[in-house]
């Protein structure tokens, strides 16, 4: 068990115990490992979101066969600042990231209106 754990409620460290015990006798996948801990101990930014290069967003967009007008509207973002990921002159940061990586994982269909 990490440091953080040990500030949690005895019965939230018992069921990450389970957790891990599972994880390790085989039981559970790493995946659903992962959102019992994420959801009772939190999760790091860093380690559940990568960075995507100009390409990727390009083909991300594209490959949900939009404009940048309406992939820009999706996100709550600009056109000019879509414009500017696709050539690489800003990286995404902040709910811009988060939102592209839930994309990347899950398609348009999870941010489409």
């Amino acid at each position: 068990m990490t440091n953080k754990t040990k500030e949690l409620p005895r019965l939230t460290r018992a069921l990450l115990e389970t957790a891990d015990d599972m994880r390790a006798g085989g039981l559970i996948d790493q995946e659903a490992h992962q959102k019992i801990t994420a959801r009772h101990v939190g999760r790091t930014a860093a380690s559940t979101l990568q960075q995507l290069t100009p390409d990727e967003i390009r083909e991300l967009r594209e490959g949900a066969h939009l404009s940048q007008a309406v992939f820009a509207k999706y996100l709550n973002l600009t056109t000019g600042y879509v414009s500017k990921l696709e050539r690489g002159a800003s990286r995404p940061t902040g709910a811009a990231l988060v939102l592209l990586n839930v994309i990347r994982r899950h398609g348009i269909e999870a941010v489409a209106l």
